[in-house]
């Protein structure tokens, strides 16, 4: 059954399962989990009433499960998810969506490998997460779009050792290979989330020469990958701060669930935790759980405080930060599992101009909720 607190809902969409939604306008994207769905399109003028506007179909053995856009400039990513044809190659689909009935592609740029899995765009430069040739996972590039139809890299960055063609020592023979999960930006620093190989600050002030500014490794007694680092935009109490979304997979040893940590970056040579939240009763004995039980990810869109959560299995989670030493939940939305689950899987959140939030679930549907405290 539905549990809500501070959030109710306003339209279900009966759709694939997604691994992204963003909204441009009024409308609502949604990368989806599994060919041959897409990305799909949907008008939300009316958040009531979604109607359907136009699909992307994918081909087999990739997907494009994350979106972005500003603009009137659509991005989705390409990457390999199976056994397909290598023909269709890994990268970005660009798409111009001023009329987004009738999505039309302009150009796909193209890279080795997997190809790219999660990224923010500005309307200007997208931060992406791609393979490239000659390089051990995934590094973190800056792909200029002045012209859509021709993106052009601006910079890159990696972790000594990830160039294996250019002769670095790799010292990561006993551990994880490096893997940039995605960068976002603010002002002139990326805060880039590089899963198991844990945060790092970068200095782009010369886009072209992206400098190191500070990491934060976490120790491996935490087992989980970092997904997102999502700086705060204002002070909280004096202090320049940074949510470190773990996500609850990949786990390197069985453990509770996944967790969001708090990271003071007031001194950004040495981030450093401050504090952590889990949803209540959730892990509380610190016995090991099943994969997707915990936290994924926070809105990488909010205004204000109260930043809204996708935690996997405990649906959408409203967190107040305005302390960062003390974070707090102040509302969610449980849904009931998508039929034939056995739980929800809530897989990303997005928050569009008039405060409705979307929580997509990666096995089906799309919830669009409004609440009071946002």
């Amino acid at each position: 059954m539905t549990q809500a607190r501070n959030a109710e809902l306003v339209a279900h969409i009966d759709a694939p399962g997604g691994g992204q939604v963003w909204v441009e306008g009024n409308t609502l994207l949604v990368g989806h989990m599994l060919h041959p769905s897409g990305t799909t399109l949907f008008d939300v003028s009316d958040p009531r009433h979604p109607k359907l506007l136009a699909t992307i179909a994918m081909p087999e053995g990739w997907h494009s499960h994350k979106v972005r856009a500003a603009n009137g400039i659509m991005i989705v990513n390409h990457e390999r998810a199976g056994q397909g044809s290598l023909e269709f190659g890994g990268g970005l689909g660009i798409y111009d969506i001023s009329n987004p009935a009738r999505p039309r592609l302009i150009t796909k740029w193209t890279t080795a490998g997997k190809g790219v899995h999660r990224y923010s765009f500005d309307g200007r430069y997208a931060y992406i997460s791609p393979t490239v040739e000659g390089f051990v996972g995934n590094i973190t590039m800056i792909l200029d779009l002045a012209d859509p139809a021709k993106p052009v890299e601006a910079g890159r960055w990696w972790i000594p050792g990830q160039w294996k063609a250019g002769g670095e020592d790799y010292p990561w023979a006993s551990f994880v290979e490096p893997r940039c999960h995605h960068p976002l930006r603010l002002n002139d620093r990326l805060y880039v989330s590089y899963w198991h190989h844990g945060i790092f600050i970068l200095d782009i002030s010369d886009i072209s020469r992206p400098k190191l500014v500070s990491q934060g490794i976490k120790s491996r007694a935490f087992p989980h990958p970092t997904h997102t680092c999502l700086p705060m935009p204002e002070k909280l109490k004096g202090r320049s701060v940074m949510i470190v979304a773990d996500e609850d997979v990949s786990k390197l040893a069985p453990s509770p669930p996944a967790f969001t940590w708090m990271y003071d970056i007031t001194d950004e040579t040495s981030p450093i935790p401050i504090s952590t939240f889990q949803v209540d009763g959730v892990g509380s004995d610190g016995t090991p759980s099943p994969t997707m039980t915990g936290c994924h990810q926070p809105s990488e869109r909010f205004t204000g405080t109260v930043i809204p959560f996708a935690w996997f299995a405990q649906g959408l989670r409203l967190i107040d930060v305005s302390d960062p030493f003390h974070m707090r939940e102040v509302g969610h939305y449980l849904p009931d599992p998508p039929q034939g689950c056995e739980r929800v899987s809530s897989n990303d959140v997005t928050v569009d101009s008039r405060g409705l939030i979307y929580l997509v679930d990666r096995q089906r549907g799309i919830d669009i909720i409004q609440s009071s405290v946002i």
